[in-house]
């Protein structure tokens, strides 16, 4: 059975491409009828924060990406690791080694200045007919994997084709600290192989760590995971993304109005096709997703994209869930929400006309606050040649049946009677209801008011 896994360090937040990594671990699984499995690698204790692993889960619940199993700690299975480590050196697999920190940076300084790539040079790695040092008193010592010498370790990526390390690039890898602590390559490895995890699909920041994890698989006996190593995302700019892009953060995207769906849609696209297909449910990209069509090449950010996409999805949401996710926006604003008009008939008013739920939520928010429209642009639209329309609109007002087609018939005979086009009327009543030139239809919007909200606004053009 496939089994896949997600397993970011809580030393932060969900970033954008660690979502997109989440996206298509748990695509393929649910492809293939497997198990999606959610692991914190939180063994950097001195990075690893409960903030950043409740940010992980926030991310994840916001997405919707469900685990079948976990969330596993590594903090909590420092047990098992001494138990493999022990097992490594009584079979000769794994070794101390004394060499102090000092030592070691000598050793690459000297390497850097003949020119040479910097490595630990085996001083205390066993070998047949070797004699090592004396250990010497009070020094604590690191645990060193003993890693093959010779040939090539390879692996056929399912995103960037076959990979050949030779294995005189690698040198011996500490798995565990002076003071006992397993070390981040060394745990991954146990992990991967306790909870039998068939495809590692994660960043290719990730392609330098896989020989050395394949090797310790090898060592413990196993047969190691199919690998795909995704490419890095770049921001609009074609730059690596990072924090001076904005919002990479997932729930940042939350913050900024964004629907999760539309988020899932845009980063399911990164990188991955189908077709020319660009809107599709989650659903659907489950039943299409494969290994095979993800690109080996970079995948390049595109906001003006993602913000299509987020207005698509609100177009189509219905809009008690729209009401919501905006109340809550309306309230941080200081806003609150009465009965009438309804927040659902705001939104299916301006859904329309919006690229996020903070825009709603500007939208929705003159329908509940007092509006103190900008002198100037009162002064722009209630002019001497608008005013004498204005005054006969409003004079009709009280007996107009209160829906948008007899509204926007007393508008018609209005401007009608005073030779004016309709923008010198509606154009006022836009600003005098909502402090803004740009709205929806303006009968509609006068009908989604109440009637008395709309008297005492339009009082303010005399």
């Amino acid at each position: 059975m496939i089994r896949t896994r997600f397993a970011p360090s809580p030393t932060g937040f969900l970033h954008i491409g660690g979502a997109r990594t989440a996206l298509f671990s748990w695509a393929y699984a649910r492809r293939h009828g497997g198990s999606f499995i959610l692991r914190i690698e939180d063994t950097d204790l001195a990075r690893s924060t409960p903030e950043g692993v409740q940010a992980i889960l926030d991310g994840m619940n916001w997405l919707g990406l469900t685990h079948d199993e976990g969330p596993f700690y590594q903090t909590q299975r420092m047990a098992r690791y001494r138990e493999v480590i022990a097992e490594m050196l009584a079979a000769g697999t794994a070794y101390h080694c004394y060499m102090a920190p000092e030592e070691l940076d000598r050793l690459r300084d000297e390497q850097r200045a003949q020119g040479l790539k910097p490595r630990y040079n085996g001083a205390w790695r066993p070998e047949a007919g070797k004699a090592l040092p004396t250990p010497p008193a009070g020094v604590a010592p690191v645990i060193r994997f003993r890693n093959p010498t010779d040939g090539v370790v390879a692996w056929d990526d399912l995103v960037k084709g076959r990979i050949e390390i030779a294995n005189a690039e690698l040198d011996d890898l500490v798995i565990a600290r002076a003071d006992g602590t397993p070390t981040y390559n060394f745990c991954v490895v146990v992990d991967d192989r306790d909870m039998d995890i068939t495809h590692v699909i994660r960043g290719d920041d990730h392609v330098n760590n896989t020989p050395r994890q394949i090797n310790i698989l090898r060592a413990l006996g196993v047969h190691e995971p199919l690998y795909a190593h995704l490419s890095m995302i770049l921001g609009d700019d074609g730059q690596k993304l990072s924090k001076r892009h904005g919002a990479v953060s997932v729930m940042q995207y939350d913050d900024q109005g964004y629907l999760p769906e539309a988020v899932l849609n845009y980063l399911a696209r990164l990188g991955w096709s189908h077709g020319d297909d660009e809107v599709f449910s989650m659903q659907q990209f489950c039943e299409w997703f494969d290994l095979d069509h993800i690109t080996p090449s970079a995948a390049q950010f595109n906001t003006e994209k993602l913000n299509w996409l987020n207005a698509h999805y609100l177009k189509r949401a219905e809009p008690v869930r729209l009401a919501e996710l905006v109340q809550p926006r309306l309230e941080a604003r200081g806003v609150t929400v009465n009965a009438t008009p309804t927040l659902g008939a705001i939104i299916a008013l301006h859904r329309e006309r919006v690229a996020n739920l903070n825009e709603l939520a500007d939208a929705a928010a003159p329908f509940y606050a007092d509006v103190q429209p900008q002198a100037e642009l009162l002064a722009k639209h209630l002019t001497s040649e608008s005013l004498p329309a204005l005054a006969d609109f409003i004079a009709g007002l009280p007996d107009v049946d209160w829906e948008a087609a007899a509204i926007g018939a007393l508008i018609k005979e209005s401007v009608a009677r005073h030779g004016l086009k309709m923008p010198k009327l509606a154009m006022p009543l836009r600003v005098l209801l909502t402090g803004r030139e740009q709205t929806p239809s303006v009968d509609a919007l006068i009908a989604t008011f109440p009637r008395e909200t709309v008297l005492k606004r339009l009082a303010l053009a005399g």
